[in-house]
């Protein structure tokens, strides 16, 4: 008995990550080196085979360290896994306004010459296309994506409101 007990603690605390509090780090995971460190951390076991929206934060979390790292050919070895991982998580679920939400967040932030800022207008137009067909959850984090994205204009943050 003690024994499945300590087995089912160990699965619980071991598992996937849960998508609202990884939704909560992605928020303030860019604000600093720790943050970034903490988020990749929490997704560093999730494989390419786990459930694609994860896989895409985990797409993000290397993007995002990459911008911690101190030499460059380790920051762009480090940008180009996480954009490769992310572009075959947006081919694999092209439909997923979330993985485009996490792209087009990325995209805006990113400097460029990195030349990874081709697909805002893109993202932005299916997001905004497919946003009234999200659950409540959803739809709050997308708004709150949204009123703060430098990419969206005053009308198109219209649709959110």
């Amino acid at each position: 008995m003690k024994l499945l007990l300590s087995l089912l603690l160990w699965i619980n605390f071991t598992g996937t990550p849960d998508l609202a509090s990884i939704r909560k780090m992605y928020t303030t995971a860019p604000k600093s080196e720790a943050s970034a460190k903490d988020f990749a951390a929490k997704l560093s076991d999730i494989s390419a085979s786990d459930e694609k929206i994860l896989v895409a934060y985990k797409a993000a979390s290397i993007l995002l360290d990459s911008k911690f790292e101190k030499k460059l050919s380790q920051k762009m070895e480090r940008f180009k896994e996480g954009a490769k991982l992310l572009e075959s998580t947006i081919a694999s679920e092209p439909n997923n306004i979330e993985i485009r939400m996490i792209r087009l967040s990325i995209q805006e932030n990113v400097p460029g010459i990195t030349g990874y800022r081709k697909n805002i207008k893109e993202d932005i137009k299916y997001i905004t296309a497919h946003y009234s067909e999200q659950n409540a959850a959803l739809k709050g984090y997308l708004k709150d994506f949204v009123l703060q994205s430098k990419s969206f204009s005053k009308k198109e943050k219209q649709f959110v409101q």
